[in-house]
């Protein structure tokens, strides 16, 4: 009599573990899927130096029946979506021909340089007044910087608040009626001269300079602060 309740003690607690593993199988699949779309969104997208890149799958249906998949998950990114903020990502079993859709959510996270204290109109921006921080690609508008040197020196034109990256339109570089030093290159000569800007500008845009020697006007490309490049 006891010989057979142990033996039935033995079988129940055998089976007992082996629905476990039956019940924890989908499970376990379900999270080989979200870790295979995952890595695979990692693979489309560049990290920019000193840069973060997160992403996270969304929730699955446990309700899914899935096998255990003999091989690697296929895992594409169907149709032309962007991967700005979230991405669908198709992932497959081909032998045991199944497939689940996971979404997920895209977190690029980029140097860039912000305000370390509010800053009104007209402040002559300084090293004391920047600082780099991780920011959310997503919420990044226009140009800004990753170096805080390139753009110390430069005036803030509108409100810039504090944690608020700094961006191309909130300052000039070359600001209006500001002295430049004027670089004109061209047909192997090089010639410094100095100059008055006629607008404001920002890395990389072009203004109108009056040359104070010759009086002339030309176009010339902001290349740093209190400096233009001009090409004859």
């Amino acid at each position: 009599m006891c010989y057979q309740r142990l033996v039935w003690l033995f079988i129940g607690t055998f089976l007992s573990g082996f629905s476990s593993i039956i019940a924890a199988a989908p499970v376990n699949q379900l999270e080989a899927v979200k870790e295979a779309a995952e890595a695979h969104v990692e693979t489309l997208i560049t990290t920019p130096e000193f840069g973060k890149l997160e992403v996270e799958a969304g929730h699955l249906d446990s309700r899914l029946t899935l096998s255990n998949c003999p091989s690697p998950l296929q895992a594409i990114v169907p149709g032309r979506q962007s991967l700005n903020k979230s991405v669908t990502v198709l992932v497959s079993c081909k032998e045991d021909n199944w497939q689940v859709y996971v979404p997920v959510q895209i977190r690029l996270m980029t140097p860039i340089v912000v305000a370390k204290r509010p800053m009104d109109r007209g402040v002559t921006i300084s090293q004391s007044d920047l600082i780099v921080q991780l920011v959310d690609a997503r919420f990044q508008r226009g140009q800004t910087y990753t170096n805080p040197s390139t753009i110390i020196g430069s005036r803030i034109k509108r409100v810039v608040g504090i944690g608020e990256p700094i961006q191309g339109n909130d300052i000039c570089m070359v600001c209006r009626n500001d002295e430049v030093v004027i670089t004109a290159s061209g047909n192997g000569l090089n010639i410094i001269a100095k100059g008055t800007a006629l607008s404001d500008g920002a890395l990389g845009e072009q203004i109108k300079i009056r040359n104070s020697k010759s009086n002339r006007i030309v176009d010339g490309i902001i290349t740093s602060v209190g400096q233009v490049a001009v090409k004859f």
